[in-house]
């Protein structure tokens, strides 16, 4: 299992079902305000005392799950699930203790990684102080020692392209965000300031979720490293000759600076000398938005005043309002792993780039010519790739998802990204099932390959030494780092083996462009969608230009597996249920690989049982997966790639009247298919002048090279 993918080694003993019940009582007795610490005791936990004492601080919990209809269950109680997620446990930021007991009343165990994110805050500015004063300068290529606020980056941004005027074009993106601010990027390459001549993008982001401070400092250093090592190293030269980079280092401008203001507790600290508390008042009156996560949508389709987000005070971790702006994108919008509640924090907006953020960074993939992109997040050093849903997922059109057409490619390219920051190399679905995320909507429109990185192992704004070590690298990655990982990145963007290639010739000055309409499915339906890139034929009147497939992948041939409709081997079990919290084992031997193992548990009454299943390894049972739905809900698990060997499968009387229950087990083979597909075209147009001259359809494939006399056409 790769390292990220493990559970944290610093877990408490976890809350079980006798404690379960138990702190179900306390929650339900103190009105929503006591505090559980899973302890392995089935004692209740007290209640806190009356007071300031009742101020339920923000916590992270390490979330028992075993496979993906625990994690599918998980997700569907609309908490603020993490991308720290193992085969045995999802990550979960809890912001209340009602969202505290629906983790209880709904019989999930847990234990407590970080108890108080409020005090580990305060903790992170003492250990980021203590770090400037050791160092003075840090080995970040802008020498940094602490998070930036809002107005640094906007700094930043300016100074870069005031002393690198040649390779650095700072611009504002079009659209401001609701409570009124302005989003800037950069745009980097050799010429940045002429027009482009057919160099192809990468487009490396930050910040689209307001808390996770770190993926927008790596967004910045980059582009500092590449704007200060022009000219100075061979490989940032030769890869910025041949491509341009735009960093948008902050997407989330609204929530960011919410975050990362109020999120430290300063704006109401004056106060403490006129708090008869002490401090504690102006603490516990403070927003306290450091763990926001969403932009700050107030109303569906409406705008709002400006600072209408900041007024608001009760926003614990940016609930109640927003949408989450990596679930707003066109890619699959609307479908598993989206909420379509304002209130949940993966919100995914009343359609399809409803939000200001998400059309601003969709322009530039319609315009820009992106041939790789990274989205970059916290935490869990993990690099995710297209498709977010898992492939047996059935799709609107009635089919599984699939793998993408690229799985092979984006594989290959994560690996190797990868071997550089010594993250897992994984799908999306692997963690949780997502829809309407930044590169599920690139890659489909466009066929530039696109990524998540989450980026560190634990936090989401960790100690600033931290996020250093992310960039450039500690232990065994000394010097590689996600640094490294970018600039593998650069390097595919301009790579003609997976872009195609149109050289020709076509009258100097002359704009040459590529455009297309198509509709780009959401879960439901559809929405007109277009790409229009172009470039200047420069004054040798050759060009050679580096283009995304003519045909997306969303359209291209897609295989997948479906299961046989009789399986190999099934078994029908009628056994007596067993006294409360008591349980029953049945076994059941697989006698060779099955691509789905089904096993579902029926009962007459309308109470509750629940499913465990074990596989024997040695002389050892290893859970493989569970089902505790609640009472009334029957269980099923159903396991993937099961492993040739002994079951057990465990039902346990949680609360049920039942006399007897079975159990149904079957195990399925798979079959491969390949859907047909379709073919695209470029519509591709010489223009003089602003008139059109010539027009000519263009298909055009991965590492294809089309050649073209445009000088006659185009006069």
């Amino acid at each position: 299992m790769p390292d990220a993918l493990r559970r944290p080694t610093f877990r408490r003993p976890a809350l079980r079902r006798p404690a379960l019940l138990a702190a179900a009582c306390a929650l339900s007795l103190a009105g929503g305000l006591t505090q559980v610490a899973p302890s392995g005791a089935a004692e209740p936990p007290a209640p806190l005392d009356a007071g300031v004492s009742d101020f339920f601080a923000p916590r992270l919990l390490t979330v028992d799950v075993v496979g993906p209809t625990e994690k599918q269950r998980l997700l569907a109680l609309g908490l603020d699930m993490t991308e720290h997620v193992g085969h045995d446990y999802v990550e979960v930021v809890v912001h209340s203790a009602a969202e505290l007991r629906t983790l209880v009343e709904n019989k999930f165990t847990y234990d407590v990684r970080i108890p108080d994110l409020i005090a580990r805050d305060l903790e992170v500015k003492a250990l980021d102080a203590a770090y400037a004063a050791r160092v003075a300068k840090s080995p970040l290529p802008s020498g940094r020692t602490g998070y930036r606020f809002a107005k640094d980056y906007n700094r930043d941004l300016r100074l870069l392209a005031k002393k690198h005027p040649k390779v650095v074009k700072r611009f504002k993106l079009p659209r401001p965000t609701l409570d009124g601010r302005d989003v800037y990027g950069v745009e980097i390459g050799k010429g940045v300031r002429r027009p482009n001549t057919g160099q192809p993008t990468f487009l490396l982001m930050g910040v689209h979720h307001a808390r996770e401070w770190p993926s927008g400092e790596l967004a910045m250093e980059f582009a500092i490293d590449l704007a200060t090592s022009y000219g100075k190293d061979k490989r940032i030269t030769k890869l910025l000759k041949k491509a341009r980079v735009i960093v948008v280092p902050v997407v989330n401008e609204d929530g960011f600076n919410l975050s990362r203001t109020d999120g430290e507790y300063v704006d109401l600290r004056d106060l403490n000398d006129y708090d008869p508390l002490g401090g504690t008042g102006s603490v516990l009156a403070t927003p306290g938005r450091a763990y926001m996560r969403k932009n700050c949508r107030i109303v569906d389709g409406q705008d709002t005043p400006d600072a209408t987000c900041k007024a608001l005070l009760a926003t614990p971790g940016g609930f109640g309002h927003g949408v989450d702006l990596n679930r707003n994108y066109g890619g699959f919008w609307g479908g598993p792993g989206a909420s379509d509640l304002i209130a949940e924090p993966t919100y995914r907006g009343a359609e399809a780039f409803s939000e200001p953020e998400t059309q601003n960074i969709r322009d530039l993939v319609r315009t820009r010519n992106v041939t790789m992109l990274i989205s970059n997040h916290t935490f869990s050093n993990l690099v995710l790739r297209p498709n977010g849903v898992n492939p047996t997922t059935i799709g609107s059109d009635g089919l599984p998802v699939g793998d993408s057409p690229d799985e092979k490619g984006l594989k290959k390219l994560g690996a190797k990204m990868t071997a550089a920051n010594g993250y897992a190399n994984i799908h999306g679905w692997q963690l949780y099932d997502t829809t309407g995320t930044t590169e599920d909507y690139s890659y489909n429109a466009t066929g530039g390959y696109g990524y998540t990185f989450e980026i560190g192992p634990n936090e989401f704004h960790p100690p600033y030494q931290e996020v250093v070590d992310e960039y450039v690298g500690a232990g065994k990655y000394a010097g590689k780092g996600n640094r490294e990982a970018y600039l593998v990145a650069l390097e595919h963007a301009s790579d003609p083996r997976f872009s195609g290639t149109l050289r020709g010739k076509a009258p100097r000055g002359a704009t040459l462009r590529l455009a297309k309409t198509f509709d780009s499915p959401t879960w439901d339906s559809s929405f007109e969608d277009f790409v229009d890139t172009s470039i200047t034929v420069p004054k040798s009147g050759r060009f050679s230009w580096l283009v995304n497939p003519s045909t997306r992948p969303v359209v291209a041939p897609k295989t997948y597996s479906v299961p046989k409709k009789t399986p190999f081997k099934s078994q029908v079990d009628e056994e007596p249920v067993a006294p409360p919290l008591g349980s029953t084992d049945v076994e059941f031997v697989l006698p060779k690989k099955a691509d789905l193992l089904d096993i579902d548990l029926d009962w007459a009454t309308p109470d509750d049982l629940d499913l465990e299943v074990y596989r024997q390894v040695g002389d050892k049972l290893v859970e493989v997966g569970s089902s505790g739905n609640a009472p009334g809900e029957k269980e099923k698990v159903t396991l993937v790639d099961a492993s040739q060997g002994t079951y057990v499968l465990r039902v346990v009387n949680y609360a049920s009247a039942a006399p007897t229950f079975t159990l149904t087990t079957e195990a399925f083979e798979s079959v491969t298919r390949t859907t047909k597909g379709g073919v695209e075209r470029y519509t591709l147009t010489c223009e003089r002048n602003g008139t059109v001259k010539a027009k000519k359809k263009v298909l055009i494939d991965r590492g294809q090279v089309k050649k073209l006399n445009l000088r006659k056409a185009c006069r």
